[in-house]
């Protein structure tokens, strides 16, 4: 499917097309689409989860439960999740930074605590780090390093997100799909029972081949993002979903914590 017509067809199938980041430009301006669907998940993933999503990130980045923090958000799409983070930052008395294109910001409430920078990240670190004034307490990128990943250096975004953060701060880079750990889980009786009730079918879990994960993460990617982040004198882990939620077999979060 061409780009434009992301912006203009009523029926895409979200599972079939290679988005980047123009490609959800256009998602974001299709008016036919869900606000799910313009940020490239098909409802079933995102409708009745987001509550449980906003828990577990609440978790793993306890600034966002503590006051007068400065929060970034890179990626954050038009969907419900960045109107509960806008919400919570108001009632904690957060600055919260939104990075994303026009087309996803403006769908976005305005609010006196809230800075939209529009533009691709990192291109515009310096927008970021001028809306910032200062170290950022905690960065949240959720379902979105995997797009990093293909259209820029994701070692760079780990340099350059480390270099903002204030002592103690977080980042978290949440439901970031591993190609290992999608097959250890087909693999398993539990994932081959898994893909016979989705499929409705009696056969086996389709593998790909070692050729077919160019341009996917995979444990190597994440290790050596956790390296990275440990040469910059930050922690760094690898940690789980909670099985509620609808990808956690085969999607992993990466925290950084900055002593």
């Amino acid at each position: 499917m061409k780009n434009d017509e992301l912006a203009t067809s009523k029926d895409i199938n979200l599972a079939a097309v290679e988005l980047d980041y123009e490609g959800f430009r256009k998602l974001a301006s299709n008016p036919h689409l869900s606000v799910h669907e313009r940020i490239g998940f098909p409802d079933a993933y995102r409708e009745r989860f987001e509550e449980a999503i906003f828990r577990d990130i609440c978790e793993k980045l306890p600034s966002l439960t503590s006051s007068k923090k400065v929060i970034l958000d890179i990626g954050p799409g038009c969907a419900n999740l960045p109107r509960m983070l806008i919400d919570l930052c108001e009632r904690n008395d957060h600055r919260l930074i939104l990075v994303d294109s026009e087309e996803m910001l403006r769908q976005l409430p305005d609010a006196p605590h809230v800075t939209k920078v529009s533009g691709f990240f990192p291109n515009n670190i310096e927008a970021v780090r001028s809306a910032a004034n200062g170290p950022i307490d905690a960065v949240l990128s959720y379902s979105v390093l995997q797009y990093l990943f293909v259209e820029t250096n994701p070692f760079h975004v780990m340099d350059v997100l480390v270099d903002l953060l204030a002592e103690g701060g977080e980042i978290l880079f949440g439901d970031i799909p591993n190609a290992s750990k999608r097959r250890r889980f087909f693999l398993s009786q539990a994932g081959i029972r898994f893909h016979r009730e989705f499929t409705g079918r009696d056969d086996l879990p389709p593998l790909p081949s070692p050729s077919a994960g160019q341009g996917l993460i995979d444990d190597a990617v994440l290790q050596g993002l956790i390296s990275r982040a440990h040469s910059m004198s930050c922690d760094a882990y690898l940690v789980p979903q909670p099985s509620s939620l609808p990808m956690a077999n085969r999607r992993d979060d990466l925290l950084v914590r900055k002593p």
